[in-house]
């Protein structure tokens, strides 16, 4: 059989096997057998070595235009098995329009960021600005700046995490507050903040306790500040929280960074002052520490106590959402339990 004989019949055979052929696949398996370097034209193209002159560059030419042809046959049959199995996807894939949808649940925010949130928000309507820091701080912030000088035993009522001799994670939010402080130019205008986020104590962990909680500190400098606008401002943010009925009621107590300082009392929300488990039967519920801004304070700061003056709050959120919700137990708030988390949707 001639080298133009056989390469006839591989061509009909090739063809063959082409259109038989089902899958991309095995159709790509026929294009490196047939046309490849080891294939079949390859080895036939070989024994023209034997011919004459004169047959050599006919049976090339012959040789050239079969895998001319069988290269072409396989790209038009490529085509057709994408487009099949395109076809067949689409199928299998349709989707009725007509059926109903699916119900997807939406998340919410936790309920911790709706308090904060609905807190900031009641401050930034009186004018106040949003300053959060650090969670890890220095010991020079966290404690002297807020009158707490080293062995200061009131340094005892905050179990601290430290993490060098003077390095620690924040036990309050106050260091915001003097960080403010000491870059704010009074000649712009009074200082109004609050400083929201998470602060950690070496607290043992039980209903009402948490070696990691929430706080949001506010403060107010500027000339002539006094306790009457301290409390006609938490009067505002206990109605604006817990209704336009209730009451407060301040208590001396006890802060280094403030004088004087007291506790802060809102008159129950549930049972409107006559007594109940929420209350204790008291009529009143401790809600926040607050005071007047300590002179040492300003001073180290910078600022002039003779010519200025402020007042100071903190307040847990985690304990007004507590209260609010009638949640017994603050470690429900960080189990990430959604069952528990869900009942908050929020707006």
């Amino acid at each position: 059989m001639s080298l133009q004989e056989k390469l006839e019949k591989l061509k009909e055979e090739t063809l063959s096997k082409i259109e038989s052929v089902k899958d991309l696949v095995d159709l790509n398996q026929i294009r490196v057998e047939t046309l490849g370097k080891k294939g079949p034209i390859t080895e036939v193209l070989r024994g023209m070595k034997d011919l004459s002159a004169e047959e050599r560059p006919k049976v090339g030419s012959f040789a050239n235009e079969i895998r001319d042809n069988l290269s072409q046959r396989i790209e038009e049959r490529k085509a057709q098995l994408e487009q099949a199995a395109l076809n067949k996807a689409l199928a299998e894939e349709t989707i009725d329009v007509t059926l109903p949808g699916k119900q997807v649940n939406r998340g919410t925010r936790h309920v911790l960021t709706q308090i904060m949130e609905e807190i900031e928000d009641i401050f930034i309507g009186m004018g106040y600005q949003v300053i959060e820091g650090n969670e890890v701080e220095q010991d020079h912030y966290n404690f002297e700046r807020m009158n707490l000088p080293k062995d200061h035993p009131a340094r005892d009522m905050q179990d601290t995490f430290y993490i060098s001799e003077e390095l620690l994670i924040r036990t309050h939010t106050s260091p915001v507050q003097a960080r403010t402080m000491e870059t704010h130019d009074f000649s712009k205008g009074p200082l109004r903040m609050v400083s929201p986020g998470k602060v950690f104590r070496r607290d043992t962990d039980d209903a009402t306790h948490s070696h990691q909680f929430h706080q949001i500190e506010g403060l107010v400098i500027d000339k002539n500040v006094t306790m009457g606008d301290l409390k006609g401002t938490l009067e505002v943010l206990m109605k604006k929280m817990f209704g336009e009925d209730r009451k407060i009621r301040l208590r001396p107590s006890y802060f280094p960074f403030t004088e004087p300082s007291v506790e802060v009392d809102v008159s129950c929300f549930k049972c409107g002052g006559e007594g109940c488990n929420v209350c204790k039967h008291t009529g009143w519920i401790e809600i926040l520490g607050a005071g007047m801004v300590h002179p040492n304070v300003l001073k180290m700061s910078g600022i002039d106590p003779e010519e200025y003056s402020g007042f100071a709050f903190g307040l847990g959120p985690d304990r007004i959402a507590m209260l609010r919700y009638g949640v017994n137990d603050i470690r429900n708030f960080y189990l990430n339990d959604s069952r528990f988390l869900t009942q908050f949707k929020g707006e």
